[in-house]
């Protein structure tokens, strides 16, 4: 009938809406005729390698697309999928992870079916994902299935975290009404309290009116609850300096005159953690303050001093405001601030843009190391690259790279799982290849965390995605080496033929590129390639050898911050 859909169309559908065009995933007899229906929403079947993967690019799209979709089938594929899942959790990343489950009956008969634990107990896989998951629903009634759909889903965008969807064999293709799907869902933050955000907003306000000298300090969640324009505008009407974190790389145009850099405690540069330090009001939007992310918990900034913007909370100096979202605030800040009377010093301007990349050109050699590369490359990017970085060297060197205006930086500073970086790749490039082709895709990742998922590449190929990956040949886990254990036999790798993985994997000649590169000079070659190598419409690896023991500045000191936090024992 007219007015009834399936359960299965009546979800893809709503993904649809979202803006989501390819499900990642893999097969299983628990999804399979689900899967049936992919074409009839109008939505693309990626087919990854392992669910881990698909978990990592699932993961990559949403961070361009706002949301992703992954499929899996009961037990060993949901398992399989779940760290990159806890990943998505842990950043604050909207991932809806819909899950092929066997049928209503057969749970009720407790049946002994494969991929189950031998018990009967067919909720236990779902339990592990609970605490992963924003919202967990089994679809199992279907006069309330729309309904648990638009709350799953609304819940997956609204508070920027994952969602499970349990969808049993036997309710797939159940009729329901189709009406729901005329109306959007419901995407609008809960409203802050008029009052409590009008007391805020006037403490605030005077704070701001009374400091010398303020800087602005954005973080991830900035990125994750969707107030960048509203963080730009800030900067640009206030003219106040701004920083980042590692975990909000990107957030803020570094073409910008105000931009101050990478504030990261004690692993900052020495001008950064000056003025971000010496400053008597910070405005901090989005603060997400992990280890890696804070230089070790060693800020050097006063709570007093403090305006903190949350997703759901607003705290000024010591005073927390609940339930007083930054959206709405900071837009009120914005609509009601008198910029006229807003106080700029000289001791929180930002730091000459091209700093790092002076001290870098005047290092001596041809050897290529990290204090060299990282800066340099920011000649190479272009406006709205998007641009990957593994767990690793490659997370800490790309905080001393200035990117130009519109770069997009994807990178796993909190959950930290190796590997994450090359599935993320084909998340990221396939969102783009369906958004603005037009941009690069550039992958950096070391040679360590290039052998947890390499197959990906596989996927890269067979759907025709063209990234850049550059692969730091390092000979082994430089970052675990900067931690503990340099010498040691568990930081060692087997050596791979880097530029036979992309025939080997099904690359047909004319359809890739490898290029090896060991010195500055022949990386300098490679960048005046221009088109050819640039702008090549073939997917492109790079396989750049630095030596086994250098490592960034900044992970040089977090490496042994972490090392003491690890040793550290009760007293």
């Amino acid at each position: 009938m007219a007015d009834e859909t399936t359960i299965i169309l009546y979800l893809y559908k709503r993904l649809y809406q979202l803006g989501i065009r390819s499900i990642h995933g893999l097969p299983g007899d628990y999804n399979l005729v689900a899967l049936d229906s992919l074409p009839k929403a109008g939505l693309s079947w990626v087919g990854n390698c392992n669910e881990l993967n698909a978990g990592y690019a699932a993961d990559g799209y949403a961070r361009i697309k706002g949301i992703s979709a992954l499929i899996t089938t009961f037990g060993v594929g949901e398992l399989s999928a779940l760290a990159a899942v806890a990943g998505s959790y842990s950043e604050n990343v909207p991932v809806v992870h819909i899950v092929g489950v066997p049928s209503t009956i057969a749970q009720r008969q407790g049946a002994l079916l494969h991929h189950t634990l031998g018990n009967g107990d067919f909720s236990v896989f779902a339990n592990m994902s609970r605490n992963i998951s924003k919202v967990l629903v089994n679809i199992t009634d279907p006069t309330i299935a729309a309904r648990e759909i638009d709350r799953a889903l609304t819940a997956c965008i609204v508070s920027a975290r994952p969602v499970y969807i349990g969808l049993p064999t036997d309710m797939v293709e159940r009729k329901i009404p189709r009406n729901g799907l005329d109306t959007p869902l419901n995407l609008s933050l809960h409203p802050n309290d008029p009052e409590v955000e009008a007391d805020a907003l006037e403490v605030i306000t005077e704070l701001i009116y009374s400091a010398n000298n303020a800087v602005i300090l954005v973080d991830a969640c900035a990125i994750r609850h969707r107030v960048v324009d509203e963080v730009h505008e800030l900067i640009d009407k206030t003219q106040l300096p701004a920083f980042v974190t590692p975990m909000s790389k990107g957030a803020v145009d570094e073409t910008n005159p105000r931009f101050g850099g990478v504030y990261i405690g004690d692993v900052s540069r020495p001008d950064v953690k000056a003025a971000v330090e010496s400053a008597d009001l910070i405005l901090s939007i989005g603060a997400l303050k992990s280890d890696f992310n804070s230089g070790g918990f060693s800020y050097h900034t006063s709570t007093k001093r403090t305006i903190e913007f949350h997703s759901d909370h607003t705290k000024v100096g010591f005073a927390t405001y609940p339930c007083i979202g930054m959206k709405s605030i900071l837009r009120k800040l914005l609509d009601s601030l008198e910029f006229s009377k807003i106080r700029h010093s000289e001791s929180a301007k930002s730091n000459p843009p091209h700093l790092a990349n002076e001290e870098a050109e005047k290092s001596e050699g041809d050897e290529i190391t990290h204090s060299w590369f990282w800066p340099h490359i920011g000649n190479w990017l272009q406006e709205n690259d998007v641009v990957i970085t593994e767990t690793g060297t490659a997370n800490f060197g790309i905080l001393e790279t200035r990117f130009p205006k519109g770069v997009t930086a994807i990178s796993q500073v909190l959950w930290g799982s190796i590997g994450y970086s090359v599935g993320a790749c084909q998340g990221a490039a396939l969102a783009v290849k369906e958004t603005d082709p037009s941009r690069r895709v550039i992958l950096f990742v070391g040679d360590g965390s290039f052998q947890l998922t390499f197959n990906e590449l596989s996927t890269m190929i067979r759907h025709g995605l063209k990234p850049i990956i550059v692969l730091i040949n390092n000979d082994g886990y430089t970052i675990e080496r900067m931690i503990h254990g340099p010498e040691e036999s568990y930081n060692d790798i087997q050596s791979w033929k880097h530029t036979k993985v992309l025939e080997t994997l099904g690359a047909k000649e004319g359809e890739y590129e490898n290029y090896v590169v060991k010195t500055r000079q022949e990386v300098d070659d490679l960048f005046k390639r221009g088109n050819e190598f640039s702008k090549a419409n073939v997917i492109q690896m790079v396989e750049l050898f630095m030596p086994k023991m250098d490592a960034p500045r900044a992970l040089k000191i977090t490496g042994k911050m972490s090392e003491k936090l690890n040793a550290r024992m009760e007293a």
